[in-house]
Parts: C-alpha cells; sequence; structure tokens
C-alpha cells in the first residue's frame, strides 16, 4: 500500500507540471495579446491619418507628379511630360535608356552596370520591375522579352 506521503508527492509534482504548462501559456497568450493590440493600434493611427488628410482641402493636398519621390508612384505619360517629373531613380533609368547604349535595347544586367550597380540578382530584378512599370505608363517601350528601350530617343 503507497503511503499518504507518496501519495502527496505525486499530487504536487502533477500540480507543478500544470502550473508550469499554464504559466508558459498565459506568456504565450500574452504575447499574442501585446502583438494584436500593437496592430490595432497601427490601424487606429492610420485610419486617423487617412480622416486628416482627406478632410483637408484639395489645394492642400501635394501634386504627385511634381513633388516626385524615390519609391513613388510614376504617373503615366501624357504629352509634353519631360522625365522631369519622375522619381530620381526612373529619370536615371530613362536617361540611360534614351543614351547611345540604349537605343538598339539593353536587358536589365546591362542597365544595372550601365546605372553602376551590382549586376545581383536583387538589383536587376529590382531593375526589371522598373522598366516594366516604365514601360506600362508610357515612358519607354519593350522591344522584345527582357530588353527595354526607351520610348522616344533625343535627337542629337
Amino acid at each position: 500500500m503507497r503511503s499518504v506521503l507518496g501519495l502527496l508527492e505525486a499530487r504536487e509534482k502533477k500540480i507543478r507540471e500544470e502550473v508550469a504548462r499554464l504559466r508558459e501559456e498565459a506568456e504565450r497568450l500574452q504575447t499574442a495579446l501585446g502583438e494584436a493590440e500593437h496592430a490595432l493600434q497601427r490601424l487606429v493611427d492610420a485610419r486617423a491619418t487617412v480622416a486628416e488628410v482627406l478632410a483637408e482641402p484639395p489645394s492642400a493636398v501635394a501634386d504627385p507628379v511634381r513633388s516626385a519621390v524615390t519609391g513613388s508612384l510614376v504617373p503615366h505619360r501624357a504629352d509634353g511630360m519631360t522625365a522631369s517629373v519622375l522619381a530620381p531613380d526612373y529619370q536615371r533609368i530613362v536617361a540611360v535608356l534614351q543614351s547611345e547604349a540604349g537605343r538598339e535595347g539593353m536587358r536589365c544586367q546591362q542597365l544595372a552596370k550601365a546605372l553602376g550597380l551590382q549586376v545581383v540578382p536583387a538589383k536587376v530584378e529590382g531593375l526589371r520591375s522598373k522598366a516594366k512599370r516604365l514601360v506600362e505608363r508610357g515612358w519607354a517601350r519593350q522591344v522584345r522579352p527582357g530588353v527595354f528601350t526607351a520610348l522616344v530617343v533625343p535627337a542629337g
């Protein structure tokens, strides 16, 4: 027959294990709660910011074509627009495509080299994405798959 002390020790061990498991679960839930509260606060802040911007009169909102910055949207090309409305990175790409080297078309590896970038997959794929965006918006053309050139080559 088991002793009373042995039974109590076994019961204590079982309860200690349960307490440890519940503490771990509580820590995990506390972390998840903190992350959810942070995400909620970001959404509340974003909504408030958007509401503020939308409440401003139209003249107070900057013209995206005139305030182009790196990473900004590429506007659709219209008559009379020059590459100066593009973000600096896009201006450099158009300039290279308009150069003598770009007249016959350039692959993105060649474009990376001409821009002084490392010819590594990350840089080349970034350029490919930008070149395709320029094509979609009327600033460049794709003469064959993977080969890009300027839409209009300057005279001279």
